[in-house]
């Protein structure tokens, strides 16, 4: 799929409306959802739209570094690109991290049918940063780059720009929830209990801001609790289909 001036890498899987469109986070790509959205499109019968952004999985890498506009950038201008190629109206938008920040950018917008948002940030926490740049040394002194390698086609590029720019000084006025109050569908909350690159601020700020209904569901993981804990996951977003 061509978007945004890129060709995206994109899996499909046929199904209801509206579907579900999968947004992944800083350091994702299509295949590091591994099965999640298969079943969350099986069980739940929707139809499913999955991407890699630019500069993820096996999508065209940007030559330009970001900005701290960046989500606003993929929210407003590819996003709406991507539905309008692959003919899909009133998604269900599952955001992962800065998936569900775009997500939510989108929504303050654009009409949706809900929104599933896993461990999304709406303001940048001291811990965000200093997981960041643990991850920044970690990339340095492992074989972290090689293992991205697996995933996406140029794992350097890939991890600067997502590290970069939310290290950078000026990304640490970041904050997204001035946006809040134009999303009014449904959303569902979910967040690890113990996610090192947020804590529950996050959704308390979402919930209070937001225009429509909310619920929440903390877990027991980390920062990816579709992978860490995923049949309690998919069994809330399930349910909040339903």
């Amino acid at each position: 799929m061509k978007a945004g001036g890129f060709e995206l890498e994109t899996v499909e899987i046929a199904g209801a409306e509206p579907a579900l469109v999968f947004l992944h986070e800083g350091l994702g790509a299509v295949t590091l959802w591994r099965d999640f959205p298969e079943r969350m499109a099986s069980l739940s019968g929707r139809r499913a739209l999955i991407y890699s952004r630019a500069g993820h999985g096996q999508s065209d890498v940007p030559d330009d570094d970001r900005t701290p506009a960046f989500m606003h950038e993929e929210a407003l201008e590819v996003l709406p690109e991507v539905l309008r190629v692959a003919g899909v109206e009133r998604p269900v938008l599952v955001g992962h991290s800065d998936g569900g920040s775009i997500a939510l950018i989108y929504a303050s917008q654009h009409p949706v049918s809900g929104l599933v948002l896993l461990a999304p940030h709406v303001f940048v926490e001291d811990v965000t940063v200093a997981s960041i740049e643990e991850a920044r040394e970690t990339f340095a002194a492992t074989d972290l780059g090689s293992r991205m390698a697996r995933y996406h086609r140029d794992a350097e590029r890939t991890f600067r720009l997502w590290n970069d720019i939310w290290l950078a000084p000026e990304f640490r006025s970041w904050n997204i929830e001035d946006v809040l109050g134009g999303v009014t569908a449904p959303t569902l909350l979910i967040q690890g209990e113990h996610d090192q690159y947020g804590t529950l601020a996050q959704i308390d700020a979402i919930s209070r801001g937001v225009g429509g209904p909310v619920e929440r569901v903390v877990l027991d993981a980390r920062h990816a609790p579709h992978l860490e804990a995923p049949d309690a996951t998919l069994a809330a977003a399930l349910e909040f289909l339903r």
